[in-house]
């Protein structure tokens, strides 16, 4: 069978290259794609589009069945591969890459350790533990006090960037 003059074969030959040229145009870029949103994800119409035709391809290269067959079942395969990809690989990957960032706004309430003194109305620097690793923060006292290197501060509040923390006092702290 044919399509506008040409055979289908060359047809999905020619989609599986264009298709699988744009996944590796789009992996070095992707960022110039992100305005299009989550509704038309390019990583998964490329993948659709590229499973399709190289079924597609591989059905009429080497069965008997009907063209049109083949072409709905190249579509019916390229979907549940595609749905597959989606659930399993790119809906995982989005909330890892997620967890690993912070907000300033979740800093409020955890614990840090003064990596540089703070001086009476004056500026210092933080270490606070994260999953993904350390963050070193400027910081301010709450109430203008002086902070010694080492102690275990609280943040309390985030203004512009400048975490305002107070000395942690540990109340269950036994003493012997």
């Amino acid at each position: 069978m044919d399509f506008l003059g040409t055979p289908l074969e060359t047809v999905y030959l020619i989609a599986l290259i264009v298709s699988s040229a744009s996944i590796i145009l789009f992996i070095f870029f992707g960022d110039l794609f992100e305005a299009v949103g989550e509704v038309l994800n390019p990583t998964l119409i490329l993948a659709f589009i590229t499973i399709a035709s190289a079924s597609g391809y591989l059905f009429e290269m080497y069965s008997e069945l009907n063209s049109v067959l083949i072409f709905i079942l190249s579509l019916i395969i390229a979907f549940i591969i595609d749905a597959c990809f989606n659930i399993f690989v790119l809906i995982p990957l989005s909330s890892a890459e997620e967890s690993l960032t912070y907000r300033e706004e979740s800093l409020k309430g955890r614990m840090a350790k003064v990596i540089t003194s703070i001086p009476e109305d004056g500026y210092g620097e933080v270490m606070i533990e994260n999953v993904s690793g350390r963050i070193a923060k400027p910081a301010k006292g709450f109430n203008n006090e002086k902070i010694h290197e080492g102690s275990n501060v609280l943040i309390v509040n985030i203004k512009n960037g400048v975490l305002y923390v107070t000395v942690y006092e540990d109340l269950y702290k036994e003493e012997f």
